[in-house]
């Protein structure tokens, strides 16, 4: 997965304009499958930046013998593509969902899965499979798990007498005392954190952006309290700003700019082959009393457009490949990149995260994974993102900037709940 699409789908959602990282150019060619018969079936999906997938991806269409299966690849805006698409009658059959995907159920623009994802449900990593649930009918299927996470580099603190944080209050002392003038304690982003850490805060805080019975998860004082905190990170300059590549890239943290960074699981496999054992991984620390460590996930899902002429088609391909071919889901995970497997059982058995440092990030991704809900909304996370903008950056008052966000996501719910 490219860079610019894993801030899209663990960081700022979808619609979103942003810089793009490092990225391996796949252009946007189309694949037949070649090996099926019977009718012909488009799938599509965004462009990911590890070598081989684009190749993986078309062997796997071209090993269904019940349909014809031609694979495209959409660089670019993916969402908006295929927003325009579904829209048409020349569009995919079967299509990557992510951001948009509660407009498109509500629009009637894709097919209920819930028949062909029923039997294994429960071995679905439960965090990942939530967002894709509308009125208790699953509306696409998880592929594969990114997620978050800290690192640190275990021989700095050691010098430093710093323990791994397992509270904010130990993360904010902790970095402070670790920065100097050739290194800073932490690395959130070239931004302090605004464009990443979304409500990780807040869910290390013990609360939620969208709660369970559709409400505003975070009008209570203690989201005030938590995210003051990050302020206080940023106030007492033990942030690394300014970079030369942003978090998404371990860079920073590999060259020792920084002795702990927030980024993503994909970088894993990099910091071991630069660092050997001297790293170790964290959940964002839980932060009071009824906190607990958080780590934000995200997957993109396999739907199927209601505008197909082959929807009954386009959902047994679906559910073979998504659903029966674990084979082919392990090697999608793991063979091409570092993700976690969507299934559980699967992430069980998958040898590269039996141990070390993966073998925690599996466990936290369980134990503390959460998800952006299906109803955050592109316009909640606008109005929340501009507000930890400013309570990071210009020490703006942390009460008053969420009370204005609680009023614009309750008035956004009302607006959903109305449609």
């Amino acid at each position: 997965m490219t860079e610019i699409n894993r801030r899209r789908l663990l960081a700022a959602g979808a619609g979103m304009a942003l810089a793009a990282g490092t990225a391996t150019a796949c252009g946007s060619n189309t694949g037949r499958g070649g090996g099926g018969s019977g009718p012909a079936l488009s799938q599509w999906y965004h462009q990911y930046g590890e070598p081989g997938t684009q190749q993986a991806v078309k062997r796997y269409a071209a090993a269904y013998r019940k349909a014809d299966v031609s694979v495209q690849w959409r660089p670019g805006d993916y969402d908006r593509q295929t927003a325009a698409a579904l829209l048409t009658d020349s569009g995919p059959d079967v299509f990557e969902a992510n951001g948009p995907l509660l407009d498109q159920i509500r629009g009637g623009q894709v097919v209920d899965l819930t028949a062909e994802i029923e039997p294994v449900k429960d071995d679905f990593h439960q965090a990942v499979l939530a967002p894709k649930i509308w009125q208790d009918k699953i509306w696409g299927i998880p592929q594969v798990v990114d997620m978050q996470l800290l690192y640190y580099r275990k021989s700095l603190l050691k010098k430093a007498g710093v323990q791994p944080p397992q509270t904010l209050d130990e993360l904010v002392d902790g970095a402070k005392k670790l920065s100097d003038k050739k290194s800073k304690g932490l690395f959130l982003g070239n931004d302090g954190g605004v464009g990443v850490l979304g409500g990780t805060p807040l869910f290390a805080a013990g609360l939620s952006l969208i709660s369970p019975d559709g409400k505003v998860g975070f009008d209570d004082p203690a989201a005030a309290r938590t995210l003051g905190k990050i302020r206080q990170l940023y106030a007492d300059k033990s942030l690394l700003l300014g970079a030369p590549t942003d978090w998404s890239d371990p860079a920073a943290f590999i060259q020792g700019l920084t002795a702990m960074q927030w980024s993503g699981l994909w970088a894993l496999p990099q910091i071991k082959k630069a660092l050997g054992d001297d790293f170790g991984v964290l959940p964002f620390p839980k932060d009071g009393s009824g906190g607990k460590p958080s780590v934000q996930v995200g997957a993109y899902g396999s739907a199927v457009s209601a505008r197909s002429a082959r929807k009954a088609e386009a959902k047994a391909f679906a559910k073979w490949l998504w659903v029966d071919r674990t084979d082919y889901q392990q090697d999608f995970a793991l063979s091409y990149g570092f993700h976690i497997p969507a299934r559980v059982s699967l992430a069980k058995k998958a040898r590269q995260l039996q141990s070390g440092p993966a073998a925690d990030a599996v466990r936290f991704s369980t134990d503390h994974g959460y998800a952006e809900p299906l109803l955050w909304t592109t316009a909640d996370r606008s109005a929340y993102q501009d507000a930890l903008s400013r309570i990071i950056k210009d020490g703006a008052n942390p009460e008053s900037e969420l009370k204005s966000v609680v009023r614009k996501v309750n008035a956004e719910l009302q607006r959903v709940k109305k449609k």
